[in-house]
């Protein structure tokens, strides 16, 4: 299966590649796109998560804004780095690496990766949709190469950012608006199902007794991830972009369904409200998520950082 990755490059997009890794899945190239961080803290990291867990596919920064809103972060809850992180962080990488990496155009590699490809192809989505929405537009001509797109974002109930949207439809509205036009096939695993897959404190144990090389860095990731949770009262923390991972590498995880969706644009009280009909199957957009084998996820997801920091 071509599977491709775009990422605004936080600590569960970590654990979202480390599914896919452990499921047996090539990931053929990364694009980046601002979402979690700036692109430039988001390079930062994608270029650091490579060094430390022996990445060889290819990197490509995407976009550092999106289409028509102000850019946004996650800063108030992921900190400046878009990690938060029990004690060590990831590597700084060195100028060169950064240098190298900002010549480089997501748009451009999405294309040529599309053009050459020989079955259809698979692309998980776990920020804002800017990468993808500006890709559709310059090639139209090559979305019908895509199977399937897969995207953590939106929510069929409540959001997180502001209480009608989820982060990553909130950053850019308008590009998940050009996605639908577009025709791409949508897969959306959207807040309201990620909550249901769950992290408890105690999850970080095993890590820390972990031999390989980044143990102690995945324990301290992990437990800070659980910490946004902990911190603010809550026992658990919920399993974004790896639910997500996880409708690819084990496809009989989650459940989808034909719906339409609208979203609500930039400039409105509801932005980035993704607003479902359950009643419009017969003009679906769109294939929305909607049942999750939780426990199933939830051990997915554990494996695969234990088998990471066992490496």
């Amino acid at each position: 299966m071509p599977l491709w990755v775009d990422t605004d490059m936080g600590f569960d997009d970590l654990m979202a590649i480390f599914l896919l890794q452990q499921a047996g899945l090539k990931i053929d190239g990364l694009s980046l796109v601002a979402g979690n961080a700036p692109i430039e803290q988001v390079t930062r990291n994608a270029i650091a998560a490579a060094g430390c867990f022996g990445w060889s596919w290819p990197i490509h920064r995407g976009a550092a804004h999106p289409i028509r809103a102000e850019p946004e972060t996650a800063a108030a809850i992921l900190g400046e780095t878009g990690m938060q992180s029990a004690g060590r962080q990831l590597p700084i990488p060195d100028n060169a690496a950064m240098m190298i990496l900002s010549q480089t155009n997501a748009i451009d590699a999405l294309s040529v990766w599309l053009d050459d490809l020989e079955s259809p192809a698979t692309i998980l989505a776990l920020g804002p949709l800017t990468n993808i929405a500006e890709f559709s537009k310059a090639h139209p001509d090559l979305t019908g190469e895509i199977s399937q797109l897969v995207w953590m974002g939106g929510s069929a109930g409540a959001g997180n950012h502001t209480p009608h949207a989820e982060f990553n439809a909130y950053v850019d509205p308008e590009a998940v608006d050009i996605v639908l036009n577009a025709g791409l096939p949508l897969r959306m695993v959207g807040l309201d199902v990620c909550r249901t897959v769950t992290m408890v404190p105690e999850d970080g144990a095993e890590l820390r007794v972990a031999t390989g090389k980044q143990a102690d860095l995945l324990a301290n990731l992990l437990e800070g991830y659980i910490q946004i949770a902990t911190s603010r009262g809550r026992e658990t923390m919920a399993v974004y972009d790896p639910t997500a991972a996880a409708a690819i590498a084990d496809p009989d995880a989650v459940g989808f369904i034909p719906a339409h969706m609208r979203i609500h644009p930039t400039g409105t009280e509801k932005r980035g409200m993704t607003e479902i009909d359950f009643s419009s199957q017969n003009r679906s957009n769109m294939m929305l998520a909607t049942q999750v084998d939780n426990i199933r996820v939830r051990s997915l997801t554990l494996q695969a950082l234990q088998a990471e920091a066992e490496r």
